[in-house]
């Protein structure tokens, strides 16, 4: 009994830690709350008009510093995605400029990007990309939303599989976005030319700027145009980035669920057809 008792404060005390702040429990990650994405659970679905407007907040904001290199002006159009036109896909792409070549002459040359180009990078080279913001490479929106997420320790990460919790980078983006402080608490001290942010993972102290502010970008939906609102829009939009085909995969999953239930039933009455003269 005293072994029994003994696991079960362990228990209570291991996941004490996993809740704590870093506040409470120094060299621990921060505490991200979950939020609420119309893409969660098994039959989540991207909501159209926030893709667009994550977009329009990449375009106008973040794209300056942040690439987006595995996505192509194609995938606007495409299904499961924003559900922009073809023609307004075009005209997003004949904005941007690209190189291409050799031509001819065995020169490189730039021309409008097209349907089939991918997202260039605002910055030519990776040296470049760290002189321009101070040292620190901004990383591409690609795949960030799969890349960055907190770790949620034990116990939890046992329930998320139950639960089927994907919705940590997500989650990760939205508290860091809405996560700068303009004064860092007493007793932590930020580096000339950092912020204080409580959820960004490496530290508090990040090379960012605050990037977002009320009324930064127009919405013309009647969505309220506040820092919170632009931190889910564009979560999203990296979720969507960095999983295309999410509708598709949740759609696949539950007929094959249904296929295996089905198959299993008829496996038990095959069984219990063949083996119903035959004695134990």
């Amino acid at each position: 009994m005293s072994t029994m008792i003994k696991m079960v404060r362990a228990f209570a005390a291991v996941a004490v830690v996993a809740t704590a702040t870093p506040a409470l429990a120094a060299g621990e990650p921060p505490h991200i709350e979950r939020q609420q994405w119309s893409f969660a659970g098994p039959f989540g679905t991207y909501d159209r008009g926030q893709l667009q407007r994550g977009f329009k907040i990449y375009r106008e904001v973040c794209s300056s510093c942040h690439g987006l290199r595995l996505v192509a002006f194609r995938n606007l159009a495409e299904e499961g995605g924003p559900s922009f036109t073809e023609e307004q896909a075009k005209a997003i792409a004949a904005d941007y400029t690209v190189e291409d070549g050799p031509n001819d002459d065995g020169d490189m040359y730039e021309r409008p990007a097209t349907l089939a180009d991918r997202f260039p990078s605002p910055f030519p080279n990776e040296q470049a990309a760290r002189a321009s913001n101070g040292g620190a490479y901004p990383p591409d929106f690609s795949l960030l939303a799969k890349a960055r997420a907190a770790h949620r320790g034990f116990p939890w990460f046992i329930f998320d599989a139950f639960t089927q919790y994907q919705e940590q980078g997500p989650d990760y983006i939205y508290a860091l976005l809405t996560g700068f402080e303009e004064e860092a608490p007493e007793g932590v001290t930020i580096p000339e030319g950092k912020y204080y942010n409580h959820a960004f993972l490496a530290g508090n102290a990040i090379g960012m700027a605050p990037p977002l502010s009320d009324e930064l970008v127009e919405y013309t939906d009647g969505t309220p145009m506040t820092v919170d609102q632009y931190a889910r829009d564009i979560s999203a939009f990296m979720m969507w980035a960095a999983e295309p085909h999410l509708e598709a995969r949740k759609k696949t999953g539950f007929r094959v669920m249904i296929f295996l239930i089905v198959f299993a039933g008829l496996l038990y009455f095959t069984k219990k057809s063949l083996w119903r003269n035959v004695e134990h």
